[in-house]
């Protein structure tokens, strides 16, 4: 059996490497449209975490070991960038490569790896499938941020796919996070996916979103406010869900604000 998304993975990762290849020194300190966090800020992050989520394959207890300092200082109020940093102590061009050539290796690595696999997690333990999925949304949603303030536009594939179907499997969690009671009923989606392609999820009766993927996957992230895309939200239910769409772990976050999140020129 063949974990396909470890492909997917590596396709996400090499689409970010390929604004990042040429980029000199000093541009990895610029501050994004993400809480302000560098370029090297999302690099520091998203190989943490990756490298996090590999060790959880291949030695649990130093997984443990490895998230503990950044678990304690989420439980403390104190966030993640600290012990992110103290972990990954390359910058720029060097940091730039150790992350790209660990992903490269473990999507191979991944590759033949059973998709049920149950692996550890800071929080539920997770299968496989849903690991990788989790890091390919990671690369793709901080991507955004790297995309957009480098003034360049990612061309979409149907990999986004993974990106969907996690943002539908996590419509009882952004209630929850929220305080929400969950719907009975999850909305219809009628999503063109970026070859054309429609998908299609959810119930009439609850409501509808029709529009591109590519949009729905952006609020489902938290990389674009609801009234930043052309999505079309028919429904107290539609509505309310989009507002409040969270497909990642951890406490709730606001959405970004209207105009906040976009491509520099």
């Amino acid at each position: 059996m063949t974990l396909t998304e470890a492909a997917d993975f590596r396709a996400e990762s090499e689409a970010l490497h390929s604004i990042l290849a040429d980029l000199p020194e000093p541009a990895f300190a610029t501050p994004t449209q993400f809480k302000g966090w560098t370029i090297d800020d999302v690099l520091v992050h998203l190989h943490f975490w990756n490298r996090a989520a590999d060790l959880s394959a291949q030695d649990e207890d130093a997984f443990q070991r490895m998230i503990a300092p950044v678990v304690a200082a989420l439980q403390g109020g104190k966030g993640m960038r600290a012990p992110e940093d103290a972990a990954v102590p390359e910058r720029g061009p060097a940091l730039r490569d150790a992350w790209i050539t660990h992903a490269r290796g473990m999507a191979t690595r991944w590759i033949d790896m059973d998709p049920k696999t149950r692996l550890p997690w800071a929080g539920p333990s997770m299968s496989a499938r849903s690991s990788i999925t989790a890091r390919q949304m990671e690369t793709w949603a901080h991507g955004f941020e790297v995309f957009d303030t480098l003034g360049h536009i990612r061309t979409e594939s149907d990999r986004l796919r993974n990106i969907v179907v996690l943002g539908v499997n996590t419509f009882g969690w952004s209630h929850k996070v929220n305080g929400l009671d969950v719907p009975e009923t999850m909305p219809a989606l009628a999503l063109t996916a970026p070859s054309g392609a429609l998908w299609d999820y959810g119930d009439d009766a609850a409501g509808r979103i029709t529009g591109p993927a590519l949009d729905f996957a952006a609020v489902v992230t938290q990389t674009r406010a609801l009234s930043d895309t052309s999505l079309q939200v028919e429904g107290a239910v539609a509505q309310t869900w989009m507002e409040h769409a969270q497909c990642f772990a951890g406490p709730p976050n606001p959405p970004p604000a209207p105009g906040t999140r976009h491509v520099k020129s």
